[in-house]
């Protein structure tokens, strides 16, 4: 047989022609199969019970994704979830937690070009990107140090008129649910999941309806970085849908809320007050902004305890 016009014949057939030459059709571009970002559940990835998602796609139009809509089941598991862990990851040493935030900021540093990446491909320009992402970083790096020197700082031993001492200091205040920043989609997230969870808090968070991507590459991270299951768990979806969930149930002890829907404050405020949940509107803060990392954001998800121990003759 001749070698050559063998050749020929199988380059013609994988190239879509016929035996003699003749095109047989032609070759169509390939569709992309979009991944389905899975939400973040007690250390695990689910899909939302739901069965919904929304596609997201890029400022040109280009499809980036499936992305889960969570509905109430899958808030009141992972509130299920952020309970279970709670005792356990307040009991950790203060020590313990800072290494661990500084773990989740090793992590991040190492897959730096990824989140970069994802929020260009969600509308934000190269440098703005960078800044965000290296910030995220210093923020996580920030809270650590703050671990182990909070509480000495905001800690009292206060003067009585009785033979006892008297001593006052923050304590976590439990579960805490936090409603994500739309205009943000890293820097917000770890602005709020940070000083919490170094407090001895456990969250349940919903990420940016518009810029999601980077807050289940974040769930990677987290679960790469020693952070016990429970501990942090994300959800995606719409906001006015989730908000009353978020707000009224009775299991959880304060809400951070980010963005500047006044309608929707209102509706929180209102939920919260059945069980006496505080309520955290960070609508007007600049998480790009330096004056947005203290040791009062811990505060703001602390409780003041006070001991009396009387003085021995």
């Amino acid at each position: 047989m001749d070698t050559a016009k063998t050749q020929t014949k199988k380059e013609a057939i994988m190239n879509g022609s016929g035996e003699n030459g003749h095109a047989s059709g032609k070759k169509q571009s390939r569709i992309d199969v979009l991944k389905t970002y899975k939400i973040y559940i007690d250390g695990k990835f689910p899909r939302t019970e739901s069965g919904r998602y929304y596609i997201l796609k890029a400022a040109d139009g280009r499809q980036l994704g499936n992305i889960c809509q969570s509905s109430r089941k899958d808030f009141r598991e992972a509130v299920v979830a952020a309970r279970k862990a709670q005792p356990g990851w307040s009991a950790k040493t203060a020590y313990n937690k800072g290494q661990i935030l500084y773990r989740i900021a090793e992590v991040l540093e190492g897959r730096k070009s990824q989140f970069i990446d994802e929020l260009m491909q969600q509308g934000i320009d190269n440098v703005a990107a960078t800044e965000e992402v290296n910030l995220s970083i210093d923020r996580l790096v920030h809270y650590a140090g703050w671990s182990d020197k909070f509480i000495q700082v905001f800690s009292s031993v206060n003067p009585v008129e009785s033979s006892h001492f008297n001593f006052s200091i923050p304590e976590p205040t439990g579960v805490v649910s936090v409603i994500g920043s739309e205009k943000t989609g890293l820097i917000g997230l770890i602005s709020v999941i940070a000083p919490a969870i170094v407090g001895g808090n456990t969250v349940v968070v919903l990420a940016s309806e518009s810029k999601p991507l980077c807050a289940i590459s974040l769930a990677e991270v987290l679960q790469t970085s020693d952070v016990p299951a429970g501990v942090v768990n994300l959800l995606t979806g719409n906001a006015k849908e989730l908000n009353g969930h978020f707000s009224s149930h009775m299991d959880v002890n304060a809400i951070a809320y980010c963005n500047a829907d006044e309608e929707q404050l209102k509706t929180i405020q209102i939920n919260a007050a059945n069980n006496v949940k505080r309520v955290l509107d960070y609508s007007k803060h600049d998480w790009m902004n330096a004056e947005s990392q203290s040791p009062y954001f811990i505060m703001d998800f602390q409780e003041i305890k006070t001991t009396w121990h009387p003085i021995g003759q």
